[in-house]
Formats: structure tokens, sequence, C-alpha cells
């Protein structure tokens, strides 16, 4: 049987890779000191923890009992974003966060409960320069070669930028993806088309993160990193449409040695737009997740109407980073307790 976490021969287990841990957190913060970031905290108890639709959050009841206040439910943010978006619109310039979030239920060799972001936002940068950007984070606060689960990654080598319109012709046997977007009905004929029999039961939704898991993910990052960009526009709630296609959005995510890394939008900064996909989420969270769940963040739809400089921003898993750095095979590895459940 397993030691707990707490155990002296458990922690001298994980100690070489917390050690390493420790190192990679005094160079990050060092890096975004050098490029004229400013490190800040945000709150971690929020009326709105994220928008994203399949995130299950944590919540708790505020009751007040010392001064004014309103009895009402409060949750643990699933990521600091759009507090850190509040202070771009403050005028807090660039910013970056080492964040504890929490996401209900997410347990694996890759996942926990409750775990470390790093978040950062550059006002003026551009999409392919927040990729210029963090490619030279990573090359900085990693070693050049890099391994998980038996596949390495040279990060010495030019990153990978590759569309997913690209992605899924190359993987997906000539698939349009962009030419179905939202269209159940199209994207089946169109997979079936390609040899790749949909299920009766899924949605356009669905059916593209199945392809995406089960084709293109697995194929991504190895030996050298890859930027996976230009997502399908319903699938990037908070970036801006692509002005060349604006069938597509300008996120992108990064992988290294098979495992997602981070997340990026070219920030969207148009209130009604934003309204609309914030309204269509929250609608869509409810389908899928019956009645539990939040609204809208009107505060944040605020701040956007007050205005929002344009830029990018992009969120990386910290503890999947140390993983990389460290050579860590688990999560827990790189965590000094790490989930009691687990």
């Amino acid at each position: 049987m397993p030691h707990p976490p707490w155990h002296p021969e458990s922690l001298a287990n994980r100690l070489p890779f917390l050690r390493a841990r420790g190192a990679l957190t005094s160079a990050t913060r060092a890096w975004f000191t050098a490029q004229g970031y400013t490190e800040v905290e945000t709150p971690c108890l929020v009326p709105v923890p994220g928008m994203e639709v399949h995130l299950h959050a944590f919540h708790s009841d505020f009751v007040p009992h010392l001064g004014a206040g309103t009895r009402r439910t409060l949750w643990l943010r699933t990521s600091p974003e759009l507090a850190l978006k509040r202070l771009l619109v403050a005028g807090a310039g660039p910013v970056f966060e080492l964040a504890r979030v929490w996401r209900n239920g997410e347990v694996s060799p890759r996942h926990a409960p409750e775990f470390t972001m790093l978040e950062w936002y550059r006002p003026g940068l551009a999409f392919a320069g927040m990729m210029d950007e963090a490619e030279a984070y990573i090359r900085a606060v990693c070693p050049a070669l890099v391994a998980h689960q038996g596949t390495d990654c040279d990060l010495s080598k030019p990153f990978e930028r590759l569309s997913m319109a690209e992605a899924f012709a190359r993987h997906c046997n000539g698939l349009d993806i962009l030419a179905t977007e939202g269209d159940t009905q199209r994207l089946h004929a169109a997979a079936t088309a390609a040899g790749l029999p949909p299920r009766a039961e899924e949605e356009w939704e669905d059916l593209f993160f199945r392809l995406l898991l089960e084709r293109i993910e697995p194929q991504l990052g190895r030996g050298r990193a890859t930027f996976l960009t230009h997502w399908p526009t319903p699938q990037a709630a908070l970036a801006r449409r692509d002005p060349a296609d604006p069938r597509a959005a300008l996120r992108f995510e990064l992988f290294v040695a098979g495992l997602e890394l981070a997340n990026a939008f070219d920030e969207l900064t148009d209130p009604a737009e934003q309204r609309c996909r914030f309204e269509h989420d929250v609608a869509e969270r409810r389908r899928i997740h019956g009645a539990e769940g939040w609204d809208v963040d009107e505060d944040f739809l605020q701040a956007l109407q007050h205005g929002m400089p344009s830029g990018s921003g992009i969120a990386l898993g910290f503890d999947r980073l140390a993983m990389l750095a460290a050579g860590a095979r688990s999560i827990e590895d790189v965590q000094w307790l790490p989930f009691a459940g687990s």
C-alpha cells in the first residue's frame, strides 16, 4: 500500500521534483519581470468562476455576520481570466499571475481539482506575438529536451504552428472542419465521406471533440512543440474572430511532449458580441448540466463596455510545465501535498 502524502518516504520521493518546481517558479517570476510584466493577485472566491461550458466548479455560501452584505452563492475560480481582464480595463498594463484554481471532479495523472495556473496578458500584443512570447518563455525556463510518457520534445526546434483546418485535413482524411461550423448534419456528412463515421447521438461539438481527441491531439507536440491555432469560432468564446476568415477565432493551444500545456486568445473586446457568446454558453451549460451553474458575468461585460485594450492573453498549466521541467510522471509528483481524495 502506498504511503500517504505526508509520510516522510512519500515526500522524499517527491522532493527532487518539488525542488525543480521551486526553481521553475523563481525563473518564471524573473523572466516576466524582465519582460515588463507586473505580478498581481486576484480573488479566488468570485460570483462567476469562468464561462467554459464543460467545467464544473466548487461553490460556497457567503453568509454575512460582520458588517454589511447579502447572502449569496460564490464560487472558487476555474481561472483568473475574467479578473485579470478587468485589470487591463483599469490600466494595469502587462500582468501575470501564478493563480491557484479549482475544477471539480478532475483527477488523473495530468489533472487535479486544485492546481496552479500561470496566466499573462499584454495589451497591444497580437496573436502571433503571443506565440512568440510563449515560445521564448518555455525555452527560457525548461531544459532543451523534455519528455512525458515516452514522448520526446526538442524545445530548441522552432515550434510548429498548425491551424485547426490544416490539422483536420491532415489527420482526418481531408475533412474541411470550418465548412461544417456548428452544423451537425454537415459535419456528419463530411465525416462519413472522410471514412470517419459519426455516432447517431453526436451533436457538432461532440463529434468535433471526439475527432480532435482521437485523431489530432495524439499527433501533436511530438519531436517539437506545436501551436494548434485558428479554432472554429464556437470553440473560442473569449477570442476575437480572424479578420481573414470569421469562421475561425484567434485561439491557440500549445502541446509539448504530448501534453496540452496552454490555451491563448487574441482577446475579444466587443461587449455586444461577448454578451451573445456568454448567453449561448450559459444556455449550453444548462442544457448539458441542468440548472446547476451560474449566469452571465454582468460586471465583466460592464468592464468591456468601459473599454478593454486590444491584446492577447494565455493560460498555462503550471503543474504540467513543472512535470516537464522536472521529468515527473504525475501531477502529484510536483505538488507538496496532493489531493487528499486521490
